[in-house]
């Protein structure tokens, strides 16, 4: 396809899609780590992994398999859900899992223009939501600290206290469409992992990836993105030609 001179990374066809997917949308559903920031840069995920293994198994529990060898918090927190081990260490370990969430926070990175475009998209009345595995209370600190969280106002949707509705379960993009009062059709998603597009797939909302490298946008594409960029620059300058005169 022919390139957009003014959007080097974007097709012309691309660059139509976007302004669709932008058009078509009364709110926007954002997943946090990633699209928002880099919540764990300062205070990395595999770190905190190991961290939950490491009580787990001091407090008797050595044989959740399905987290062994796994680097992702929310890995570990599944395995604990599906062991069958019961209410209170589910609970426990997401406690857990939530203190170190919040204390990222304060190492956290904003995603490049992620900051101006949640504004430019208040600013031309789009109704924002975060839709996360992460705790919503870790969201919110990370918000408050851009004052950004006026933003989204009281739709911010963390993970429930079952890990079995963790993305790719569509429950917190669920939980936001209800609450704002929007049909999944006039929604858009904007999500950096594949768990993302399952759920806004099953929830009936489109999905807009967003990837550094082409196996992670095939990756997306594969299960369902309408479309994947790997910059929220083109993002933001699409939502600002809404307001050009």
């Amino acid at each position: 396809m022919t390139r957009d001179a003014t959007r080097p990374g974007l097709t012309l066809d691309d660059t139509v899609r976007l302004k669709q997917l932008l058009g078509d949308a009364g709110c926007v559903l954002f997943d946090f780590d990633g699209p928002i920031c880099r919540l764990f840069a300062g205070h990395p995920s595999a770190g905190i992994a190991q961290r939950l293994k490491d009580w787990l198994r001091e407090q008797g529990h050595r044989h959740l398999e399905a987290a062994a060898h796994s680097a992702d918090p929310h890995d570990v927190l599944r395995a604990v859900g599906a062991s069958g081990r019961g209410s209170e260490l589910v609970e426990a370990v997401e406690r857990r899992l939530t203190v170190e969430e919040e204390h990222a926070t304060a190492g956290a990175r904003p995603t490049p223009y992620a900051d101006p475009l949640i504004r430019t998209l208040v600013a031309v009345d789009r109704r924002l939501a975060v839709t996360t595995n992460n705790a919503a209370s870790a969201a919110r600190r990370y918000l408050n600290s851009r004052d950004l969280a006026g933003c989204f106002g009281p739709h911010i949707y963390g993970r429930a206290a079952d890990p079995a509705l963790l993305k790719p379960h569509p429950d917190c993009l669920t939980r936001a469409l209800t609450s704002l009062g929007v049909p999944p059709q006039e929604s858009l998603m904007i999500g950096d992992a594949r768990a993302d597009a399952v759920a806004a797939r099953r929830a009936g909302v489109p999905f807009l990836g967003y990837a550094h490298d082409e196996r992670r946008a095939e990756d997306l594409y594969a299960v369902g993105a309408a479309l994947v960029v790997d910059s929220l620059e083109y993002v933001l300058e699409a939502v600002r030609a809404e307001r050009a005169p």
